[in-house]
């Protein structure tokens, strides 16, 4: 096999070794211009190679980890300094970026909608970590491998790196779990894919699937209602909002032939005309509350709002004062000081109802429903400068990763543990990361980026690391897995990635009778494997997938970061 140096001259036959030797400096004389060019060519090759889908299935981002690994095995390497910190940047700008995203949907998991499911994803990490301690005792193989071995089954390089942080402070090898992790990715990729195929060829009866009509239920729906109820004549919409836990907003009201936005102090009368804004589950109630509901159907996306009258005018405005961030929707009293609606609220992607508690965050997408010059004022309150939301906050971003690097060097005393727990480079910054999204808006702290700049961060942070990685990894990878115990380690890695999701999805289908959509996208969030994901979402109908895997993935990767440290502290 050619050094790096020979092999890259090798590509241009007939070229002299002088003219070459500029080429061969860039790849093997150790120096920060070499170390970035190696990084770069590795996330490179990698990416393009992640393109290429075999049966139905790609890797991703991950393939840059193997693309680092065969060159790291050819000799190819940078300076041990500068790929320290190479690995340790990409590290930490990946999990913060990673908090930062999933924080807003972190706290909310944990309510009643969302226990059942992360309660089986929980069952999922809790017994591949059980699988993980009793495999080291029985089999012989060493805790740290074992533990790259999960890192690996479970596809979760943060929790690696914080397996690798903590050997550090314990003054040991941290390089044999990313081995460890390099056998069992593979598989740990297919495994969960593999589970999917099982139980849908096995398992699986066509009942067993949501209805794709009843998934969006929560969402705002629009619906037109004629008060005909004796019961509320001559009452005010917020006494009839107080005799009701259902949430609803009232966009128009046309009386007599005219239309106005009513406030909370508005009598309703016979034969008013309401557009309500409420949860399509909320409008067999509402109907009952006012009366009758109209036939026509106001969801169609096609409708021409301000054509509906010639008094009104609906306008889509965005939050981007940073004075209104965190601020409550009812606090800046719009409906009584401009004489306008907000009806709904737009929000990465998701349509909110504009109920009065609201907090309001930069980035916000308001549907408001007025006269002409009330919706300019109100814009101007509100901003509507959508150009700004496209410049980097780069404050929020350095002032994150600091704080999330100082946590992490937080020493945490644990009763049975001699040496103090720290969070390291990867539990540090997410944890902060989550915090900031969830309530940096509260505070007025602008914690916004647009979705790309994140995936930017993400990918960016993600692909050094892998980079660095596979690198460091490739020096011995292929002697380990041509040993003897090497195809014991491959063995080890899918029982831990195949058997947890296999109970549980039977747990969930058989005991739960929860639909097969939504057990998918629990075995994808609890093992952090979003290239079976996209598989579920290719092959399942509806989005029951994606759902459920945003609702369990930030508790379970929070969850395993922590536990890679906890079992080495504890059981090393």
């Amino acid at each position: 096999m050619w050094p790096p140096s020979k092999m890259f001259v090798y590509l241009w036959p007939g070229t002299s070794h002088r003219s070459m030797d500029w080429l061969q400096s860039i790849f093997s004389e150790h120096s920060a211009v070499q170390a970035v060019v190696v990084i770069s060519l590795i996330a490179a090759v990698g990416l393009a190679l992640g393109k290429v889908r075999i049966f139905g299935i790609t890797l991703g981002v991950t393939f840059i980890f193997f693309v680092g690994i065969l060159l790291g095995h050819w000799g190819l390497s940078i300076d041990p300094q500068m790929l320290a910190y190479a690995e340790s940047f990409g590290l930490v700008m990946f999990v913060y970026a990673l908090g930062l995203q999933v924080g807003p949907g972190f706290f909310s998991s944990f309510r009643a909608g969302g226990i059942r499911l992360l309660g089986l994803a929980l069952i999922v990490v809790l017994l591949g970590t059980v699988m993980t301690i009793v495999f080291s005792k029985t089999t012989g193989v060493s805790l740290p491998d074992m533990v790259g071995i999960l890192c690996g089954a479970t596809t979760n390089t943060p929790a690696l790196g914080a397996a690798q942080q903590t050997l550090i402070q314990m003054n040991l090898d941290s390089a044999s779990p990313a081995l460890g992790c390099a056998v069992a990715y593979p598989l740990g990729v297919v495994g969960v894919i593999l589970a999917i195929i099982v139980m849908r060829k096995l398992f699986v009866k066509p009942s067993d699937f949501a209805n794709p009509a009843d998934e969006h239920r929560n969402q705002a729906f629009i619906a037109g209602f004629q008060v005909t109820n004796p019961a509320i004549f001559g009452k005010s919409i917020r006494e009839i909002a107080h005799c009701t836990d259902h949430k609803f907003v009232i966009s128009r009201l046309w009386r007599d032939g005219k239309v106005c936005i009513p406030t909370s102090e508005k009598t309703l009368c016979e034969n008013d005309r309401l557009l309500v804004i409420t949860s399509e589950h909320d409008v067999e109630t509402l109907t009952v509350i006012f009366g009758a509901q109209e036939a026509k159907d106001w969801n169609k996306e096609d409708i021409d709002w301000n054509a509906i009258d010639s008094q009104l005018i609906s306008q889509r405005i965005v939050v981007t004062r940073p004075e209104i961030n965190g601020k409550k929707l009812s606090s800046l009293r719009l409906r009584n000081h401009y004489g306008i609606n907000i009806s709904r609220v737009y929000r990465s992607g998701v349509q909110l109802l504009a109920t009065p508690n609201l907090t309001l965050q930069m980035g916000d997408r308001l549907t408001v429903v007025g006269e002409a010059a009330a919706i300019q004022n109100v814009e101007k309150i509100l901003g509507n400068a959508v150009k700004s939301l496209k410049e980097p906050n780069l404050i929020a971003v350095f002032t994150g990763l600091l704080l999330g690097l100082a946590v992490g060097a937080i020493p945490l005393a644990l009763p049975g543990i001699s040496t103090p727990v720290k969070l390291g480079l990867a539990g540090g910054p997410i944890i902060v990361g989550i915090l900031i999204g969830t309530f940096g808006p509260r505070f007025h702290m602008i914690t916004y980026t647009t979705l790309s700049a994140n995936l930017m961060l993400r990918g960016l942070g993600l692909s050094i690391y892998l980079a660095c990685l596979g690198l460091e990894a490739g020096v011995h990878f292929f002697e380990t897995v041509m040993r003897p115990e090497g195809l014991l380690w491959l063995t080890l890695g899918f029982s831990i990635t195949f058997v947890p999701v296999m109970i549980v999805a039977l747990l969930a289908l058989k005991v739960f009778r929860i639909d097969f959509g939504s057990i998918a996208g629990i075995l994808c969030g609890s093992m952090a494997n979003p290239m079976a994901l996209t598989y579920a979402n290719d092959t399942i109908p509806g989005d029951n997938p994606a759902v459920s895997y945003a609702t369990v993935y930030p508790v379970c990767m929070f969850l395993r970061v922590i536990l890679a440290q906890v079992i080495l502290l504890f059981f090393l």
